[in-house]
C-alpha cells in the first residue's frame, strides 16, 4: 500500500516506527511461530543485498540480486546520476525485477561541513530515494580530519542526525546511522555517546554485525542494548589478514582484516540470527561484501555464496 505524504507526517511517522513499516510494505511469512497465547510478535527478517559488491554496476546488481531470488536491494548514491537524477526510472526497473529498494547509501554525515549545506544535500537523496521507492537513507558519521577527536564531536553529531532524521521524516524516508570502521561511530562505546545526544523518536541505528566486531564491539550484545532502536541491519562476515605492505611514501595504515562472503569469516552469525529470534526483530536483513573476495569470482558468486549459507547453516530460505 503507498502512502501518501500526509500520511507520513511527522507524528505518524515516529508512531509507526520504522520496523512496522518495513515489515507492512511486502507479505513475508514469521520465522518461527508463537508458542503461547500473547506472547511477543515472532522474529520477521526480511533478506535483501546490497549493490556494493558491483562496484557501480547498478544495473548488472539489479539483475543478478533479483536473479538470486533476494526480494530488497540496497543502493549507493552513485544511483543518482547513473539514473540521471529519475527516480521513476529506477523505481520502473525494480519494479519489474520485483526488488524493492529498502535503503539508498547517502555517504558521509560530516559535522565540520555548514549545517544547512549538509543537511540539504542528504535531504535531497532522501527524496530521490523516497521517490525510487525506498524507505531508509543510510548515512556514516565523518570523523573530523587533521585533528584529535574530542567527546563535543559525538555530541555534534547526535544533534545533527536528530535534525536530519526530522527532515526525511517529513518526506517518508528514516534515517538510519551506520557503525563503521574509519568513522565517527566505530567502536560501540562511540556509537553510544553519538546516541546519547539524540532523539530516540527519530534517530535510529543501521547495525552492521561485522563492523560492529572488527570496531572492537560484540553485535549481539550491540543488539540487545538497541533493539528498541534497530532500523536495520547489515550482515556481514569479516576474517583477518596479513596486510599488504604500504605503498612508498603512504602514511595509511594497511588493513589486516578483510570483508567475506557470510560464513568465512569470524563473525558469530548463529549467534546474531538466535539473538535477530530472541529480541523478536522485524525488519530487513541487508547481506553486504564490500568487494569480491577472489578475482576469480563475480559478485553474483559470492551473492551466491551468502545465500547458500544462509539456507544450509541458518535454515533461512530466500
Amino acid at each position: 500500500m503507498t502512502k501518501t505524504r500526509k500520511e507520513f507526517s511527522r507524528r505518524n511517522f515516529i508512531y509507526a516506527g520504522g520496523a512496522a513499516v518495513a515489515c507492512s510494505l511486502i507479505p513475508a511469512p514469521a520465522m518461527n511461530t508463537l508458542t503461547k497465547a500473547f506472547a511477543p510478535a515472532p522474529a520477521d527478517i526480511h533478506f535483501g543485498y546490497a549493490s556494493i559488491t558491483w562496484n557501480g554496476n547498478d544495473r548488472q546488481a539489479i539483475e543478478d540480486i533479483s536473479a538470486l531470488g533476494f526480494p530488497g536491494i540496497q543502493l549507493r548514491a552513485n544511483a543518482i546520476a547513473e539514473f540521471e537524477n529519475n527516480p521513476a526510472s529506477l523505481r520502473e526497473l525494480l519494479d519489474a525485477h520485483k526488488l524493492k529498494m529498502v535503503a539508498l547509501s547517502s555517504g558521509n554525515l560530516d559535522i565540520t561541513n555548514p549545517q544547512d549545506t549538509e543537511l540539504a544535500a542528504h535531504v535531497a537523496h532522501a527524496q530521490f530515494a523516497k521517490d525510487a521507492g525506498a524507505i531508509y537513507l543510510q548515512v556514516i558519521g565523518a570523523r573530523p580530519k587533521g585533528r584529535e577527536i574530542v567527546r563535543g564531536d559525538y555530541e555534534k553529531m547526535g544533534k545533527l542526525l536528530t535534525e536530519l532524521s526530522k527532515r526525511t521524516a517529513d518526506i517518508g524516508v528514516q534515517v538510519g546511522f551506520h557503525n563503521h570502521m574509519d568513522s565517527l561511530g566505530e567502536r560501540p562505546e562511540e556509537v553510544d555517546w553519538i546516541f546519547a545526544g539524540t532523539d530516540p523518536r527519530y534517530a535510529k541505528l543501521e547495525l552492521d554485525v561485522a563492523h560492529c566486531l572488527q570496531g572492537g564491539g560484540d553485535p549481539v550484545k550491540m543488539m540487545t542494548k538497541y533493539s528498541d532502536r534497530l532500523l536495520f541491519m547489515h550482515i556481514k562476515d569479516v576474517h583477518p589478514m596479513t596486510p599488504p605492505p604500504a605503498p612508498a611514501g603512504s602514511t595509511a595504515t594497511p588493513k589486516n582484516y578483510q570483508w567475506v562472503e557470510l560464513g568465512r569469516g569470524r563473525v558469530d552469525l548463529p549467534a546474531v540470527f538466535a539473538t535477530i529470534e530472541k529480541i523478536n526483530y522485524r525488519g530487513w536483513a541487508i547481506v553486504e561484501l564490500d568487494g569480491v573476495t577472489d578475482p576469480s569470482l563475480t559478485p553474483k558468486q559470492c551473492a551466491e555464496i551468502s545465500k547458500k549459507y544462509l539456507a544450509e547453516k541458518l535454515g533461512y530460505k530466500i
